[in-house]
């Protein structure tokens, strides 16, 4: 039995990389992107290689496994380990040098493969291989699995892009493998020697040829290429620490082919007799994992197949030889370079989206389709035989009742799969062990490999003497002992593996749904499922983002797993498991990671599997204080709504500003509001916009169609101008504004009203109340208290719910409470998810209310940034249409600003939320125009911009509503 102090102790003392055995590293590294779970001792961040030999020479003292790791995203379980797991992201992640002339690289492990791409890019080159994972994956990982990617018919797989690398063995022997049993141990070269024979014969010569270890490589006529052979070993032979690379050289402009076929088979029989036109990719999918509104043309299955060109016409040349030699139902030719992009983004998102297929199951008990996991990922055949491949694939699905939706490299014979297998019962389990043997033989008898990317790990391992016979993997096993012949190096995977059925994620968790508040719709109300989306595809890791998207901006910021989405999914899968978070919803490691979560939602949109976990931290919150004092903040900032309502009732939001600019005072308000100290206290508004609106002529309402607006707690009483402005502009566009009432009218009242609503009658029998859409109490997890709240606003909102008026949220924020976390809260009222249905945005209500209405034309070039909430749950196709009709030219920038309610204001937050608004916001309006209009709708954006850049952002409702006062 390992002594985890005494061995801690020792690698502290041998390494000067981070050495930590807590649980929160502990939890981050149990799982990887696979079916599969296993605790590991401890992790080790090594600076260099020098490290890399101590913390070996340490654990083989011990007898302590070790596992290298990259970006965890492996998908066959080999990123998993019990022993020590290396981390080499931290710090072994440099791009080392790059020759343009010789068109080669050299690279540490831990570099993200995008870096090198970035690097490679000014001087027209680039890596070859390219997975979808390619924001986030790690080379070190890609030459552990010898990746390959979409471009593999034309660039080949990582194997056939490495020249020499750097390893150090289990017994710290140094090494540097390359051609002409370079860097060869002892004992491999005659071990190869006398399997000549096997090694000619016993391997299927196919492209995708991933499984097993490449002892082929090793045969005279392949230049004895030792750096090739240990391409795909899974980190079971040697560590790795530096790796030569070769690149190539980009084509100049690139056409993408969108070829639709009736079905997939049609897409499958095709794609091999594209290749001899000599495309850079021949990728396909089925409509299953195609979301609806794509811009695909018609048809059931597509090819995506790129071609290249010194020049863009050279390329659509290419691309439309391509589509003409093709017999397609419909095709697309696509040269612009974002339009390109989108529709990768669509092929990318395939690992995530597969994972959820429509329907759901009493087998899975999720609501909102049923789970897909991976384990027959990618197996590969021979291209020709590809479309016989998946209709005996089809075949056998439907003998074990089982779906799944193929897509991925069709032009290599590479199937990517995400099959509903159940993996929560004994006969699930069992069921998934027949399947994958009888595939296995399936995939067999075509001439195919189990795996042809993703690698072997302990999900096929087992299964390759299906594949291989009994013999070679014996070969395989005295190669492992040549390399490793103590075990040390990734046991359980490759050779002598694991079972395939045993150290499945989902074991541990509890078999009966967790009490929660949250409804959790799309799971079924089970917070076991909902954690469970997270399969680890880790494309919150993303270092940078582009467009409008979100996620994830802590994990940017701070660059530490912990506080990324999925970092945070793994510790609430370990809380509910118990073993290695053991006190529950009393966690303060988990507290600690949710702690710079922003709830800015971007996940709820951003990654593939739709995590939403800004729903997980205030659920979490929510059980993690019950009965105990929370942080001051919550109390401060979370029941805002009342204190600036009480200010406004008492009058003294004059005598509140004022007191807030005595620095002093101030201080001492912030030290016991739990308030960062860097922060200004935001200014009260002298006339809340309610009694503005009280004082306002009657007829100044108009006569048009009625909606509602909204009066949410930043338009009350931080920023009535933004209220004002709407109403200018409702109206100008016909529209009849009214505001919720503020009476809750006797049984049987079904006057609409509004702010100003009042009779003798209704003041002695009605009660009074101001509608709140809760945000602040779900945002700190005070879900009793939200709760409540939406219960009075629904009940002060029935006259309105009678009628077809929708309601008019001017805040992105609360729009999107209204919209998904109220009926999820309430999942149990049905007028929540009615109040959810009449939610508009501003622009949403002009375009669909007032359609021929012609908004006055600014025509100025805006900057700023979308809402995080807008781009999350809202959408801002009416904005982007509203401004464009204005003449509002230019993007607003993606991201999150960083202040995100309370979050940007509570103390020990501030680092994080500038260095968010410096991410994308604040340089964005730095580098635009200087006559461009900024564009922040969101109150927290506006007070961002205004602290930390000096500028004066504004809602594009009174954008407009200045226009208007312009116009003659």
């Amino acid at each position: 039995m390992t002594d985890q102090r005494e061995l801690a102790a020792a690698l502290r003392a041998a390494v000067r990389g981070e050495v930590d055995f807590g649980v929160t590293a502990r939890a981050l590294t149990t799982m990887d992107a696979s079916n599969y779970r296993r605790v590991p001792l401890g992790v080790c961040a090594p600076r260099d290689a020098d490290d890399v030999a101590a913390a070996l020479a340490v654990c083989r003292e011990h007898g302590v496994p070790v596992v290298p790791r990259g970006g965890g995203t492996s998908i066959a379980g080999q990123a998993t380990g019990t022993g020590v797991v290396l981390d080499f992201t931290r710090h072994m992640n440099r791009l080392l040098s790059l020759d343009p002339e010789a068109g080669t690289a050299v690279v540490q492990p831990g570099l993200v493969l995008d870096r090198l791409q970035e690097a490679a890019a000014p001087h027209g080159l680039r890596f070859g291989p390219d997975p979808s994972t390619h924001s986030r994956c790690t080379l070190g990982g890609m030459i552990g699995n010898n990746s390959c990617g979409s471009h593999s018919v034309a660039w080949g797989t990582t194997a056939d892009n490495v020249r020499t690398l750097s390893v150090i063995t289990a017994r710290g022997e140094r090494l540097r493998p390359g051609p002409g049993w370079a860097g060869a141990p002892e004992g491999l070269r005659p071990l190869v020697d006398g399997e000549l024979a096997r090694l000619r014969t016993g391997f299927p010569d196919l492209p995708r040829r991933i499984s097993g270890y490449a002892v082929d490589a090793l045969l005279p006529e392949h230049r004895a290429d030792v750096a090739r052979s240990l391409c795909g070993s899974e980190g079971t032979l040697a560590v790795l620490t530096e790796a030569e690379l070769t690149l190539v050289r980009a084509p100049r402009a690139r056409a993408l082919a969108v070829l639709a076929y009736a079905d997939e088979s049609g897409a499958a029989q095709a794609a091999a007799g594209l290749l001899p036109y000599r495309p850079l990719t021949v990728e396909g999918m089925a409509a299953d994992l195609v979301p609806s509104g794509a811009d695909l043309p018609r048809g059931g299955a597509w090819l995506f197949v790129e071609a290249g060109g010194d020049t863009d016409a050279e390329a659509r040349a290419a691309a439309e030889t391509i589509v003409r030699a093709a017999d397609v139902v419909d095709a697309l030719v696509v040269t612009d370079p974002a339009r390109q992009r989108a529709l990768w983004r669509i092929r990318e998102d395939a690992s995530g989206a597969a994972t959820r297929m429509p329907g759901g199951t009493s087998r899975t008990k999720s609501g909102g389709g049923s789970e897909a996991w991976p384990g027959w990922e990618d197996c590969a055949v021979p291209p020709a035989r590809l479309g016989a491949y998946l209709r005996d694939f089809r075949a056998l699905l439907a003998e074990h009742g089982l779906r799944g939706t193929p897509y991925g490299h069709f032009g290599d014979g590479c199937i990517h799969v995400r099959i509903d297998f159940d993996l929560l019962t004994g006969p699930g389990v069992a069921r998934f062990r027949r399947f994958s043997e009888e595939l296995a033989d399936v995939v067999v008898a075509h001439g195919g490999s189990l795996s042809g990317e993703h690698g072997d790990g302990q999900a096929r391992a087992e299964l390759l003497p299906r594949m291989y016979g009994t013999e070679t993997v014996a070969l395989f096993e005295r190669v492992k002992g040549v390399w490793d012949p103590d075990g040390l190096l990734n046991p359980g995977m490759l050779v002598r593996p694991a079972p395939l059925d045993a150290d499945l994620r989902f074991s541990a968790l509890p078999r009966e749904p967790v009490d929660v508040a949250f409804g959790y719709p799309a799971d079924a109300g089970d917070f076991s499922a909902a954690v469970r989306r997270c399969v680890g595809v880790a494309k919150c890791r993303t270092t940078s983002v582009s467009g409008s998207a979100v996620m994830c901006p802590s994990y940017r910021a701070t660059g530490e797993e912990e506080h990324s989405t999925r970092g945070r999914a793994r510790l609430l899968h370990e809380m509910l498991a118990g073993e290695v978070v053991t006190d529950g919803w009393r966690s303060t490691e988990v507290r600690d990671a949710l702690d710079l979560c922003l709830s800015c939602k971007g996940c709820r949109s951003d990654c593939p599997v739709g995590v939403d976990m800004a729903t997980y931290k205030a659920e979490f919150l929510h059980h993690h204080y019950a009965g105990r004092r929370r942080p001051a903040a919550h109390y401060a900032m979370g029941w805002l709504p009342v204190w600036l309502r009480w200010a406004a009732r008492t009058r003294t939001a004059g005598a509140a500003n004022a007191l807030a600019s005595v620095r002093p005072l101030a201080g001492l308000a912030k030290r016991l509001g739990g308030i960062a100290a860097e922060r200004e206290i935001p200014r009260l508004a002298g006339e809340p916009f309610s009694r503005w609106w009280r004082r306002r002529r009657p007829s100044a309402t108009g006569e048009g169609r009625l909606v509602v607006l909204w009066p949410d707690t930043f338009t009350e009483h931080l920023s009535p101008s933004v209220g004002r402005a709407a109403v200018r502009v409702l109206e100008a566009a016909g529209l009849r504004v009214a505001l919720p009432p503020t009476l809750r009218l006797p049984s049987g009242g079904r006057r609409v009203g509004d702010a100003r609503s009042r009779s003798p009658l209704s003041l002695l029998t009605a009660r009074r109340g101001r509608v709140c859409c809760g945000l602040t109490y779900l945002s700190t997890g005070q879900l009793d208290r939200a709760r409540t709240v939406l219960g009075r606003t629904l009940d002060l909102l029935e006259p309105v719910l009678a009628t077809d008026a929708p309601l008019v949220v001017l805040e992105p924020s609360c729009a999107a409470a209204l919209r998904t976390d109220a009926p999820e809260l309430l999942h149990d009222d049905p007028r929540a998810a009615r109040l959810a249905s009449r939610v508009l945005t501003f622009a949403e209500t002009l375009e669909t209310y007032a359609p021929d209405w012609t908004p006055p034309a600014v025509n100025r070039p805006v900057t700023g940034q979308t809402h995080c909430h807008q781009h999350a749950v809202l959408g801002d196709a009416p904005d982007r249409r509203l401004r464009e009709a204005a003449g509002l030219t230019g993007e607003l920038t993606g991201g999150c600003c960083g202040l995100a309610g309370d979050f940007g204001f509570e103390r020990g937050h501030y680092d994080v939320s500038r260095a968010c608004a410096e991410e994308r916001l604040l340089p964005a309006v730095r580098e635009a125009p200087q006559d461009a209009v900024v564009q922040a709708d969101g109150f927290s954006c506006r007070t961002q911009l205004e602290q930390l850049g000096g500028v004066r952002g504004r809602h594009l409702a009174e954008i407009l509503a200045e226009a208007l006062d312009r116009r003659p």
